[in-house]
């Protein structure tokens, strides 16, 4: 697009000026400032068709300096409707309701894309709109930006009165007019081929009628989708219109409350009668969701659907607080969507539901209620509002599987079109309607589907169908279930990526004459004895260590980083694509890497015996590990020895091990050791989480078992020279750029996120957590221990750990430097600088300390607060996501490993509900509910829960909190997911 621009605005091609864009600007001054805005014009913008050899000339050189070849084709497919051939001219409500349609492979090509068009979809939904960009860019699919607001024959005034989307909707007409001649006289030039009919394509009535009258070619979606080969499954994945909604049932019953309007709901919050924040759905109860907000210390919970107000887990919604006398306790009960909504009729719900809530709903929250009121200390109300409105929905693709139940029998086997539910994958997410013609071929597959509409007459959000992944449980289809529940990105690297790669590829080599500008500012460190550490079998070697005692006494230490940014330019196509990945992603069998493994496997990674680009800090500590001076520089090293930590805990360990490669790995272990005991004296936090290793067969890679993972010494010695390094270069970032460095802080967590957990342990074990401090959490932490289980300790700081806010990155212009502070690490000041194969953070980190050390100029990019805050913003999502997906992995293949096998093991009841209680299984660091129900063979079990002494009372036994007990693991197939999860029942 920028090309194109570019190219006609030097163009010296006669134009045409249009200058009646007239308006008056008020300055800060006060003074008024007519401004005239002129159009300039053209008639040497292309129409991209190979048959047209007029616009073949016309069109402009690229970057490269060649000409861009046309990309529509000279023979575009034809259909049963259009033998002869056919362009696409979409319209924008086109794209905004069938993106998927566009994007499936075997769908729509040879597209014209207006600018009018492409402009209006960015307004609308920028998600979209860069879904759209990026298939104008895929040479297959042929999809061309035709800048019709810029050629004199194609742009059309706004007249009087005239709305905007009328003027845009006509400008799309005025364009299919002028291919469609323009065509034809291109074709009669040719004297051969068949002209192409030029299609507009759209959902809106009176667009369609508008463009009939014109004598154009039109189509509505659902018709234009019905002549292509393979209709049935192509028409799922269009939504349907505004219009078609609108002809359902005019009096159909409103089953949910009429949203405020905006302008209400932004007035109500700023005066502060109404609350805004993103509602969060409970994993245990479907219908208890909660909201974070400033005016509150606890979150303020909403139960129940008319309350939740067709809200989705994740949406930004504005609340608004119920009279006191309404306000409940925080559930004590697991409630599942499958067990109160089972058999449900999709195609009529009011048959199986009445209105808003079922009748099992309402009993299960009016027992709620009931113990809400009671006298107990767990079951205090605390403040419940109810969502009247939604800023912005977070609805993203699903995935799920069909409810089998809601398919008509006779239906599996026809292709007629029904209403079916599916179950997404996430228990949060309510079950979603979904019209098909395919019902029979999705049962039992992992589906993806997408939201399109939530009204106030369906009980239930309408979507639509996009694409089957494969049968339930295959490893395909789970695996990339996974990845797109977490919007991992795992497509391959495009061309434009691949074309940013060292030409030499794997031959690519440090220069060996050191006057190569490759050398320029850098430090020759070869004859420095340096290694790596890292787990079993890494490719993507970060990070690389040496220490050699000085004539001092004193020691020189170097952390040294694959110098990545030395091959990823800011803003060219790797950078931009390495941006949006956000981080590499680690699943048990396959990692979805941030940068072409070419470099983060080959040419970055700082593999042992040849020579690599690194940027090394370097400091002198004395025998205390204090920090005497501090070097950043870019270098050349060499490392002598990749490490697993097994075998360098064993060569430090070895005793008859006396080189000076050992020696140094010795002198780094000492002095990691008075790092770790001057962190934690600082307050830092030893905090735990379930970790277990996946032992797969060598030849299938399929699960065979699963251990725990064993942490060494050689773990600890690289984490604290890690941690050294970046907050080293943290403060030498923010000196050098206070308004724009790229940093990590994790903020002190709430006191009341820790008070349950602080309640439980003096109730159950009389031990006293504080958490004034980082400093006193953590000296609390160590007092809470059990003699007769070590383990105990671990279930403890693994509970801390969920009391925690998240760690962040965040741009330093934007908080106050106390902010800054990293609370679990009782650092003033953190970064991330030493993983930038894998993180993105770190690339940019880079980039700034070459800037503040001198090595190169930084990056406007890199020096605007807005650009820093969007890029922090999308990498602390693909963060997280990248975590969630990895650990679903795990979840994944544990199920797998102990497919088919029945074990006991020990657990720990980690939490207890009025109906059952949750159990933690250390050796497969997994936990599972035990619900009281399945105890009783399918039945409910006469129970007495006590809230107050956080105990279970059912027939003989008693369940307590932290209690350590027996259980059987097995696996099963849930029913609600499709998932295969470990059950856990009681031995």
């Amino acid at each position: 697009m920028t090309s194109l621009k570019r190219s006609y605005a030097s163009s010296t091609t006669p134009s045409t000026t249009l200058s009646s864009k007239t308006y008056l600007r008020t300055l800060r001054s006060g003074k008024v400032q007519k401004v005239v805005r002129e159009l300039y014009l053209r008639q040497d913008i292309p129409c991209s068709s190979q048959l047209c050899s007029t616009c073949i000339d016309l069109a402009p050189a690229g970057f490269h300096g060649k000409q861009d070849p046309p990309v529509l084709s000279a023979t575009p497919a034809g259909t049963t409707q259009y033998p002869q051939g056919h362009y696409l001219v979409p319209d924008t409500n086109a794209f905004l309701t069938a993106m998927d349609l566009f994007e499936a492979e075997d769908a729509a090509r040879d597209v014209i894309v207006l600018q009018t068009v492409l402009e209006e979809v960015k307004n609308r939904s920028l998600p979209l709109y860069h879904r759209l960009i990026a298939l104008t860019k895929n040479e297959g699919k042929r999809f061309y930006v035709f800048f019709n607001d810029f050629r004199l024959e194609t742009y059309v005034t706004r007249e009087a009165g005239e709305s905007i989307n009328d003027r845009n909707d006509r400008a799309v007409r005025k364009a299919c007019s002028w291919y469609g001649s323009h065509l034809q006289d291109a074709v009669k030039a040719r004297q051969s081929a068949r002209c192409p009919a030029v299609v507009m394509l759209s959902d809106d009535r009176e667009n369609l009628r508008k463009a009939k009258e014109d004598g154009l070619i039109a189509s509505g979606l659902q018709d234009y989708v019905s002549g292509l080969p393979d209709a049935d499954r192509l028409l799922d994945m269009v939504a349907a219109s505004r219009d078609q909604r609108a002809t359902r049932d005019e009096k159909a019953k409103m089953v949910y409350p009429e949203y405020m309007s905006m302008s209400a709901m932004l007035t109500g919050v700023k005066a502060g009668s109404l609350h805004q924040g993103t509602f969060s759905v409970s994993p245990y109860n479907y219908l208890e969701g909660t909201v974070h907000v400033p005016a509150f210390d606890r979150p303020l919970i909403i139960q129940g659907r008319e309350n939740s107000n067709r809200a989705v887990s994740g949406d930004i919604v504005v609340l608004e607080v119920l009279p006191k006398d309404q306000w409940k306790a925080p559930s004590s009960k697991v409630i599942e969507e499958d067990d109160l909504t089972k058999n449900e009729n999709a195609e009529n719900e009011d048959e199986s539901a009445e209105g808003v809530v079922t009748e099992k709903e309402r009993r299960a929250l009016q027992e709620e209620v009931k113990r809400a009121h009671g006298k107990v200390a767990e079951g205090k109300p605390q403040p419940t509002a109810k969502v009247v409105g939604v800023i912005k929905r977070n609805w993203r693709q699903y995935v799920g599987h069909v409810d089998k139940d809601s398919v008509r029998s006779e239906a599996k086997q026809s292709r007629a079109q029904q209403t079916v539910f599916l179950i997404p994958m996430d228990k949060r997410i309510p079950k979603i309607k979904v019209r098909t013609r395919q019902a029979g071929d999705l049962l039992g597959k992992r589906v993806l589907v997408t939201i399109d509409s939530w009204d106030r007459d369906s009980r239930y959000p309408v979507g639509h169908f996009i694409r089957s992944l494969g049968e339930l449980e295959t490893k395909g289809a789970e695996t990339e279930a996974l990845l797109l529940e977490w919007d991992v990105q795992y497509r391959p690297f495009p061309k434009s990526v691949l074309d940013c790669l060292p030409a030499e590829g794997h031959d690519w080599k440090v220069p060996a004459d050191t006057a190569d500008p490759g050398w320029k500012g850098r430090r020759d460190l070869r004859d420095l004895l340096v290694c790596s550490i890292d787990p079993p079998g890494c490719v993507d070697i970060d990070d690389a260590l040496h220490a050699k005692l000085l004539p001092n006494g004193n020691f020189e230490v170097g952390v040294h980083i694959a110098d990545v940014s030395h091959f990823v330019k800011p803003n060219n196509a790797m950078d931009k694509e390495a941006s949006l990945r956000g981080t590499t992603v680690y699943l048990v069998d396959k990692r979805i890497d941030m940068l072409p493994m070419l470099l983060g496997t080959d040419l970055c990674s700082l593999k042992p015996y040849v020579e690599r680009y690194a940027f090394s800090v370097l400091w002198e500590l004395d025998q205390n590990a204090d920090i005497v001076n501090a070097t950043f520089t870019k270098s050349v090293i060499r490392s002598r020895e990749a490490f697993s930590y097994e075998r360098a805990q064993l060569r430090i360990d070895d005793q008859s091990q006396q080189d000076e490669l050992t020696q140094g790995m010795r002198h780094l272990m000492m002095l990691s050791k008075k790092l770790r005991a001057k962190r934690m004296a600082a307050g830092a936090l030893n905090l735990a989480s379930p970790e277990v290793r996946i032992e797969a067969e060598s030849e299938t890679s399929d699960p065979v078992d699963v251990k725990t993972k064993q942490l060494l010494d050689t773990n600890q010695l690289v984490e604290e020279f890690m941690l050294l390094a970046n907050i080293s270069v943290a403060g030498k970032n923010y000196s050098a750029f206070p308004q724009t460095a790229l940093l990590r802080r994790h903020a002190a967590p709430p006191k009341t996120n820790f008070e349950e957990l602080a309640n439980q342990l003096k109730v159950k074990k009389n031990l006293e957590l504080r958490s004034d401090s980082s400093k006193a959490l953590a000296d609390s932490l160590d007092t809470c221990t059990d003699p007769s289980d070590p383990f105990f300790n671990t279930l403890v700081r693994i509970l801390a750990t969920r009391c925690m806010m998240s760690a962040e990155y965040f741009c330093s212009g934007t908080q106050a430097y106390p902010e800054f502070r990293h609370y679990g690490l009782a650092s003033e000041i953190y970064t991330h600088f030493t993983s930038p194969i894998r993180r993105y953070a770190d690339l940019e980190a880079h980039r700034q300390l070459a800037a503040a050390i001198d090595y190169e100029p930084l990056d406007a990019s890199l020096q605007s607060k807005s650009k820093l805050e969007a890029v922090c913003k999308n990498i602390n999502v693909r963060h997280r996501n990248a975590q969630m997906a990895g650990r679903a992995s795990v979840e994944y293949y544990v199920g797998q490993a102990l497919k088919g096998r029945v074990l006991t093991e020990d657990g720990f009841v980690m939490r207890i509900f009025s109906n059952g209680f949750v159990v933690f299984v250390p050796r497969f660091g997994i936990e599972g509910l035990i619900r009281l129900r399945d105890l009783g063979g399918g039945k409910e079990v006469e129970s007495v829960f006590d809230a107050e002494e956080y105990s279970l009372s059912f027939g003989e036994r008693k369940v307590e909190l932290f209690e350590k007990l027996k259980v059987r693991i097995e696996d099963e197939a849930e029913e609600g997911t499709g998932k295969r999860k470990i059950k856990l029942s009681l031995v």
